[in-house]
């Protein structure tokens, strides 16, 4: 199988990786010419996946015309969720107008900030020649790391066809990676996106010193909010139980690898937002998201308290302590 990987960050290198090992033929995109040339002469990116060598077989370029040659039957979006639409208009109509094309799986987890559209719906909005079907989206628990150094994982991949998602789990699935399939696109889509806007307030806990009660709280709370989002936009309830619901939830939350929960963290601590993210190497995709789903909570009407509160410390310089006493004391109600 050919399968093209348009962004070579952490994440698009990690399933590139794997896809290699499981006999495919891959070639990789990557827009940084710094970031090309090591990947060209090192096979390996220690600024993204330190002490990872990718396969010899994975090809690089940043020629979307040498992509087209290559002719993949598979493509991969993995450039974060906020330049997946920039990077759409720079590729030419004969790279997804092929019959040979069977799926674009997208990788990247967000809330485009200017439109408030899923991912799935700017796809559609580029593409719009690209038949439906063929829009998937992979998500769940899954650190780039983890998977670049082969830990069992488990994921989720989800799209309208059934007979196309069983043939994808077969195309990702090995022995330290394990995808389960779920046709509720949408639903798969704004778990895997909001759960970083919680990831921040659990960094923002920890970097304030407050314990496990007030995580176990905040995670329970804001799987509530990512149901209630999910829900007015069609989704279904029972997504939100699964891997790309609760479970990317409480990996990203909880673990020393998430970049979103570092933000938290170093705000909690009373750090300027500008000043944290200045020197990272990599998106933090929750940041831009907070916005994004601060504002479609207000355009639907959906309560969304926890999302509310770290719109106003990102945004709004509200000062983290405040931020949660006002969570606190808010109007009583029934679970």
């Amino acid at each position: 199988m050919r399968i093209a990987t348009l962004g070579g960050g952490g994440w698009g290198l990690a399933l590139s990786s794997l896809l290699s090992e499981n006999g495919h033929q891959i070639l990789v995109w990557e827009y940084n010419p710094e970031y090309l040339i090591l990947l060209k002469e090192t096979h390996s990116n220690p600024h993204l996946l330190p002490n990872i060598t990718l396969p010899e077989e994975v090809c690089f370029t940043n020629d979307f015309q040498e992509i087209v040659a290559f002719s993949p039957e598979i493509i991969i979006l993995a450039t974060p969720s906020q330049f997946l639409r920039s990077t759409l208009q720079k590729t030419p109509v004969s790279l997804w107008n092929r019959p040979e094309l069977l799926a674009v799986v997208n990788v990247a987890k967000g809330i485009e900030e200017n439109t408030l559209k899923t991912l799935d719906a700017v796809i559609k909005d580029e593409l719009p020649f690209l038949e439906e079907h063929k829009i998937c989206a992979l998500s769940g628990p899954s650190h780039a790391e983890e998977v670049a150094r082969k830990i069992p994982t488990t994921v989720v991949i989800a799209g309208s066809d059934e007979d196309l998602l069983c043939y994808l789990q077969t195309v990702f699935s090995n022995s330290y990676f394990r995808v389960y399939r779920n046709l509720d696109l949408i639903g798969v889509e704004i778990g895997g996106a909001v759960k970083n806007i919680i990831a921040i307030a659990a960094g923002i806990i920890h970097g304030l010193d407050f314990g496990d009660n007030t995580i176990g709280a905040l995670l329970t709370r804001g799987i509530v909010e990512i149901q209630r989002l999910g829900i007015a936009l069609k989704a279904l309830p029972e997504t939100f139980l699964g891997l790309s619901g609760i479970g990317d939830l409480i990996t990203t939350a909880t673990s020393l690898h998430s970049r979103n929960r570092f933000v938290g963290v170093e705000i909690g601590k009373g750090r300027k937002l500008s000043d944290i993210l200045a020197p990272m190497e990599m998106v933090a995709e929750g940041v831009t998201t907070t916005r994004s789903v601060y504002l479609l909570s207000r355009k639907l009407r959906i309560e969304m308290p926890i999302v509310e509160k770290v719109y106003q410390v990102l945004y709004e310089d509200k000062e983290p302590r405040k931020a949660i006493l006002e969570l606190m004391t808010r109007e009583l109600k029934a679970e």
